[in-house]
């Protein structure tokens, strides 16, 4: 049963107000709940996944280094292990989502930093590939994140589908080998997918906040050349088809998991001024600068590549948000900011 490799702690989780107001209301199983373990599930992207997981009537199981923060941000209402090894042959698994990793956008990527950007991958990709190979039942899906860096950094305006080969660089093989070891599941019957996941963007963490802020402080303006492409999604999109893909449970392969209308950089940095209502200044910081300062990194703000969605767009899946003017307005209009909840929290 899961109680047996409960964290501890989480007998003395209490249902209180978290310091950023979040609360976890008590949500019971739907008829048709599954049993979703995830990974990297107290970041910026898994706990707003977990809330929703909840919410909709799932068991979760939440993998974390630390237990003391997994306890605090979701008390009884997951499952907390912090040693994949510790989990019962007999458990029930029926989805993994494995989001696990180290921010590419840490710092530059260093010989050390590369090694220990590919360990937080590989690393528990590894570990949940052994448990799905020692679990009496196997788990029927697995939603690996990917990034589209697979597709490297293009000067071109070709739009980029799944069929599309690697590109070149660091990300690109960072993503690669990320997908491959996670496809190691398929031997055991696991239908896997990667998700190319795109920028993310919302009010209260990711990438937007620090694009936003100087053109909050009236010193706005454009990276590069401004022509680059930029691909993107809406945070709530991105949840949304996480949940798409789990109940999809024979999709595998890879899933652009991008907003529909990539744009160039100079209209997000052009849309995310007139969202603030600020000016924009008509400078731009060069490209080359950028490259001196911070090596290969600086691929991540100068270069770029035109992502398209062509396969959820195949099946039928819907975004909230298409355009980059309703994703900002959104992210950074009066409900910017907000902490995901769970219904009935007031």
């Amino acid at each position: 049963m899961l109680h047996t490799f409960f964290d501890p702690f989480a007998a003395f989780a209490a249902d209180k107000p978290r310091s950023d107001g979040l609360t976890m209301a008590r949500v019971t199983g739907r008829d048709n709940a599954r049993c979703v373990l995830v990974t990297g599930a107290t970041g910026f992207i898994g706990a707003k996944l977990v809330c929703r997981l909840v919410e909709r009537g799932d068991h979760v199981i939440v993998y974390a280094r630390s237990a003391a923060k997994a306890v605090n941000r979701f008390g009884r209402h997951a499952a907390i292990v912090t040693d994949l090894a510790a989990i019962p042959v007999a458990t029930r698994i029926d989805a993994i989502v494995n989001l696990a990793g180290e921010s590419i956008a840490g710092g530059p990527w260093t010989r050390r930093r590369r090694q220990r950007l590919l360990a937080s991958r590989l690393g528990v990709t590894n570990e949940l590939v052994e448990l799905v190979a020692r679990l009496a039942a196997k788990p029927k899906t697995w939603i690996n994140a990917s990034a589209v860096g697979y597709y490297g950094a293009r000067a071109g305006d070709e739009p980029l589908h799944e069929k599309q080969p690697r590109g070149s660089g660091f990300q690109a093989e960072l993503c690669q080998r990320w997908e491959e070891a996670a496809a190691r599941a398929a031997a055991y019957g696991v239908k896997v997918a990667a998700l190319r996941i795109g920028v993310v963007l919302a009010g209260d963490g990711g990438a937007l906040p620090p694009l936003a802020r100087p053109v909050r402080w009236f010193a706005g303006t454009t990276l590069g050349s401004g022509q680059q492409w930029f691909s993107w999604i809406h945070i709530d999109d991105l949840l949304r088809v996480v949940l798409f893909a789990l109940d999809q449970e024979l999709l595998a392969g890879p899933l652009n998991a991008t907003a529909p209308q990539p744009v160039r950089h100079a209209e997000l940095m052009t849309t995310i001024a007139a969202t603030l209502r600020r000016p924009l200044w008509p400078v731009s910081i060069p490209a080359s600068m950028l490259r001196r300062g911070m090596g290969e990194l600086a691929e991540l703000f100068v270069d770029g590549q035109r992502v398209v969605p062509d396969r959820l767009r195949a099946l039928g899946f819907e975004f909230r948000y298409p355009t980059i003017e309703a994703a900002l307005e959104q992210a950074l209009g009066g409900r910017a900011g907000a902490a995901e909840r769970l219904s009935g929290v007031p």
